[in-house]
């Protein structure tokens, strides 16, 4: 039989990752695809690409041909005489999603898979792309849902394997309570499937908007409570904002810059029942512009005060 270079065949390296056998699978079988393509031998190169991918996708069965070496496409070859007994049939796991149909003499040599064993049906199907686009969502609709209309350039290949990007506005519904990061699957909503195969589907990735307040993490949020030194000393009833309106902390005497004040329940709504926090970070601040008389009593504080804010510094 005649020795076939996979990697070749889909155009990539030896060293290439996963993601770029992926790739490069896709573009050269959309191009070769027979409903689209008018080139005279896209099926047979549609067939020759889903058996490069067939091998190269899987980490077992690529590691397999891998210890073969590298030969010239089309030079005489015969397996290992212990081939059979590692990797012969029955070793290998086979799928027919999006396959290309009969595979050749070097593959059923390899492993074992006759004519037509990897084919799916009569005819050629393969499922549509996956797409990924970043959603960028403010606070508001991460508590509430809301609904987003995304202007996207879906890449195709027409006719004659010419690659194109077809504008599609697509219409998504965010559920309340995502977060930063999250990551949202929308069905049938990326490329086109072809030979009746399903559409891929669209993912979102959510991207939480910077808030001029508050500051997100996980369905926690924080929020900065600038309080003056008296009401950090003695004691205070602040109001303070919430996503949902306003609310009443307590300041508690003597209360430390940095400390944190929990607001149980206000923050983002989370998946199924309940809600994150919402954490009040005390910010200590003086007066800008203080007056004379406020002047006057910090100078008499500062005169009967004991209070040594450095007193772990050590002397005097």
């Amino acid at each position: 039989m005649q020795y076939k270079d996979y990697y070749k065949t889909l155009g990539v390296g030896r060293d290439a990752t996963p993601e770029a056998i992926k790739k490069a699978y896709r573009l050269l079988a959309r191009k070769y695809h027979p409903d689209v393509s008018k080139e005279a031998n896209a099926e047979e190169k549609f067939k020759e690409v889903a058996e490069a991918y067939e091998v190269l996708k899987d980490a077992e069965k690529r590691a397999a041909y891998d210890q073969l070496g590298a030969y010239q496409p089309g030079q005489d070859f015969h397996p290992p005489p212990d081939w059979e007994q590692h990797f012969g049939p029955g070793h290998f796991h086979f799928s027919s999603r999006g396959g290309g149909g009969d595979f050749s003499d070097f593959f059923s040599g390899l492993f074992g898979m006759g004519m037509g064993g990897g084919r799916s049906g009569g005819g050629f199907a393969m499922q549509g792309q996956d797409f990924e686009v970043q959603v960028a969502v403010s606070l508001e609709d991460a508590l509430h849902g809301t609904e987003a209309t995304l202007q996207l350039n879906i890449p195709e290949m027409g006719e004659g394997g010419a690659l194109t990007r077809v504008p599609k506005t697509v219409k998504v519904r965010i559920p309340k309570g995502v977060t930063d990061g999250h990551k949202l699957r929308v069905p049938g909503k990326g490329g086109k499937g072809m030979g009746g195969a399903p559409d891929g589907d669209l993912y979102l990735h959510i991207q939480l908007k910077p808030h001029p307040l508050f500051k997100p993490s996980g369905h926690d949020l924080y929020l900065e409570v600038p309080v003056a030194p008296w009401e950090a000393a003695l004691g205070a009833t602040v109001e303070v904002p919430t996503l949902e309106g306003r609310a009443r902390i307590k300041i508690p005497p003597g209360a430390r810059p940095g400390q944190k004040l929990r607001l149980t329940g206000k923050g983002l709504p989370k998946h199924g029942h309940g809600s994150g926090d919402l954490y009040a970070v005390v910010q200590v601040v003086t007066p800008d512009h203080p007056s004379d008389q406020e002047k006057a009593l910090f100078e008499e504080l500062a005169k009967v005060s004991s209070f040594n804010p450095r007193r772990h510094f050590g002397g005097a």
